[in-house]
């Protein structure tokens, strides 16, 4: 009984209960997260030189080297990007990187994953009565077919009905 009671009142050190204290205590993991720390740092720099279009869609995909590559959707965004990697460079190295290459890939899958593209609210005015009423005239005098169709599918739409 005095070995079981022993066992129980041994002092074991903490267990890491996050996923970043494993990783730092697990030799493999601790190198998993230097590497993703290194990125998300380099994306941090890389982002507070970027407009915000391309900021939103712009990846670190990896670093060898002297070289950074970046990942975006897009050729479009790949154009743009190639033409502010002069610059990009040179911040990164103002900053305390040694990076003096970067280069940009286009990943399709990449658009959907993070980001969401805003598009503006879309603009509608309601129609008023004298609209509704020239609709209805204009019913009236068609001939039978899709556009006669389609203003009746406004009318029922707004209410009007026959």
């Amino acid at each position: 009984m005095t070995g079981t009671a022993s066992r129980r009142n041994r002092s074991f050190p903490p267990r890491e209960t996050t996923l970043l204290g494993w990783l730092g205590h697990d030799p493999q993991g601790a190198g998993v997260l230097a590497t993703a720390r290194r990125l998300m740092q380099v994306r941090q720099d890389i982002a507070a030189t970027l407009p915000a279009p391309l900021n939103a869609v712009c990846q670190v995909a990896k670093i060898e080297n002297q070289r950074v590559i970046l990942a975006v959707p897009s050729a479009a965004y790949a154009a743009k990007l190639r033409q502010l990697a002069p610059r990009m460079a040179q911040a990164l190295t103002a900053r305390g990187w040694n990076l003096n290459e970067i280069a940009v890939r286009v990943q399709a899958g990449l658009a959907g994953i993070g980001t969401e593209i805003s598009r503006p609210p879309r603009e509608t005015q309601p129609l008023d009565d004298q609209a509704l009423a020239a609709f209805e005239a204009l019913r009236d005098q068609l001939r039978p077919g899709p556009l006669a169709d389609a203003v009746a599918r406004l009318l029922v739409h707004h209410g009007r009905t026959r």
